[in-house]
């Protein structure tokens, strides 16, 4: 069987300061930044990684959380095969806010993107007591809202971003390379 080329968009969102650009630079360079640097409208990376003798080529679309790029969402959406929706578990108002956010962010990935896969990662567990942490009302809502999975994530330590990261790109690997063997 020859090799393929893949090529997944994956879009990055979620309110702002809840550290969607730091995940993206750990997974991609294994770095950390400890001083936040907003977004401006969206950033992108590129990611390579290879499955067997296939060749997979991630484009991750960092879009800004601010209110003030709402208008420009609909473009960084577009083409879009699959969305991380993040939010902080701080125990302050940015976790409390950017968790009841999950829901707009959800509605609208799938308004502008339709039917694609989407994860939750709830990051900065570096920042509170995991043992205290309630996983009930995040699987709760997971099932509720029929998203893929979520995951308990850190961009500082590292923890849960490379699993987080590479179950996305595997749902996308499995799902487009079943599609190609039927053509």
């Amino acid at each position: 069987m020859k090799s393929q080329r893949f090529t997944f968009k994956i879009t990055v969102i979620g309110d702002g300061r809840v550290g969607k650009t730091s995940l993206i630079k750990k997974f991609t360079d294994s770095s950390f930044q400890e001083d936040y640097v907003r977004t401006i409208g969206a950033q992108f990376s590129i990611y390579d990684k290879e499955i067997g003798e296939d060749k997979i080529r991630l484009l991750f679309w960092d879009i800004a959380g601010q209110d003030n790029f709402h208008f420009a969402r609909p473009s960084f959406f577009r083409h879009s095969r699959a969305a991380i929706i993040v939010y902080s578990l701080e125990e302050n108002s940015l976790g409390e806010e950017s968790f009841n956010h999950i829901s707009n962010w959800y509605d609208d990935i799938n308004h502008y993107c339709g039917d694609i896969p989407i994860v939750i990662f709830a990051n900065k567990v570096d920042l509170i007591n995991e043992n205290k942490l309630d996983k009930t009302k995040i699987q709760n809502f997971i099932n509720e809202q029929n998203f893929i999975n979520y995951y308990i994530t850190s961009a500082k330590t590292g923890k849960g971003v490379y699993e987080a990261f590479n179950a996305i790109i595997d749902i996308l690997y499995k799902k487009y390379k079943a599609i190609a063997l039927d053509d």
